[in-house]
């Protein structure tokens, strides 16, 4: 199975200058635990995780004032739709990491991550009888 079959394809994008409460109130709402971020200034692409919003606010840091920016992780490993799953699982066991933004050429295209890999990987559940 590849990652195209398993990816989010409908991703949250979010600037560099939202709070980190913002990123998780569109996180919450979305349901999503990531985000990408793209900074145009920059020309960049970066990912902010719910970890990076938890390891802030486990410092005593304010999420209102607190810019996504400060916590986002620039040195990014990227997946492409092509990849295997065993590719993308590999990537993130090394890295310690749980997501994967997905790149066709220079545009982000979706995002995999653990639990992505694991429902392909998974046998579907069954009723058990009564």
């Amino acid at each position: 199975m590849l990652v195209r079959d398993a990816m989010s394809t409908v991703v949250l994008t979010i600037g560099p200058t939202h709070t980190l409460r913002q990123a998780a109130a569109l996180m919450s709402t979305r349901r999503v635990g990531a985000a990408i971020v793209l900074d145009p200034d920059a020309g960049g692409i970066g990912i902010l995780t719910e970890r990076d919003i938890l390891n802030s606010v486990g410092l005593g840091q304010s999420p209102d004032s607190e810019r996504v920016q400060d916590h986002t992780t620039d040195d990014v490993v990227f997946a492409t739709p092509s990849w295997t799953l065993e590719e993308a699982a590999r990537a993130m066991a090394h890295g310690g990491f749980r997501h994967l933004i997905v790149l066709e050429g220079d545009e982000p295209v979706g995002v995999v991550s653990v639990r992505d890999v694991i429902r392909c990987w998974a046998p579907s559940r069954q009723q058990v009888p009564a």
